[in-house]
């Protein structure tokens, strides 16, 4: 199997509850000197900029740990969650704005075998990469994958086009403690990987959003 064509800039100009949705289907792909692996999306969530949500690293501002996310669209967010493991997320809207979109889960479509050895705890296909430490884990992705360009073809780290799920459920998003009611949590329906949500009940680790990192 081989991925689409990269993802666009203007593709990802959009508000990031808007743009997020688009995300799923997509390949993500990184190329490490062991090899390729590569996984289809199927569980993301939207992180507003400009202030309004108080859930995103961006709310106060461009701090030095958020400044990436008001960076121009396709540049990979990488940050440390409860100090045990990194999660990934997409910048999108225009560039000042801060959004992003944290990449939640996905299926290992290129490289199963090697993300089974940088994942040897997985018992099932499903584990590989349902979750957004697992998924990081999966790709290899780390502290020097911050600010990488996904969207050029030089990158080892990018974002492909891929064919929309058949269906798309939406709902609130994951393991934060302001703005829990927004349905910014996007899956493709039924997709045996995505995240199992449970109303009013403490995240799991592996589970937590944008504010449930240091």
């Amino acid at each position: 199997m081989q991925p689409g064509e990269l993802v666009r800039g203007e593709e990802l100009l959009g508000p990031p509850a808007v743009v997020a949705p688009t995300l799923l289907g997509c390949w993500l792909v990184t190329d490490r000197p062991e090899g390729r692996v590569a996984l289809r999306l199927t569980e993301v969530e939207a992180y507003s900029g400009n202030g309004t949500d108080p859930a995103a690293h961006s709310h106060r501002g461009p701090t030095p740990r958020a400044a990436i996310m008001f960076g121009p669209p396709g540049r990979l967010y990488v940050y440390f969650s409860y100090g045990v493991h990194w999660c990934a997320n997409v910048v999108v809207g225009r560039e000042g704005e801060g959004s992003a979109v944290l990449l939640r889960a996905g299926e290992v479509v290129v490289g199963e075998e090697l993300a089974r050895s940088r994942r040897p705890a997985a018992r099932t296909a499903r584990d590989l990469a349902g979750g957004p430490a697992r998924l990081t884990q999966a790709l290899a992705i780390g502290r020097e994958d911050l600010d990488r360009d996904l969207l050029s073809p030089e990158s080892p780290v990018r974002l492909h086009r891929g064919d929309l799920p058949a269906s798309v459920s939406a709902g609130p998003r994951v393991g934060i403690s302001v703005a829990t009611d927004l349905p910014w949590r996007f899956w493709e329906t039924g997709a045996p990987s995505v995240s199992v949500f449970r109303a009013g009940g403490k995240p799991r680790r592996s589970s937590a959003g944008q504010d449930g990192s240091p």
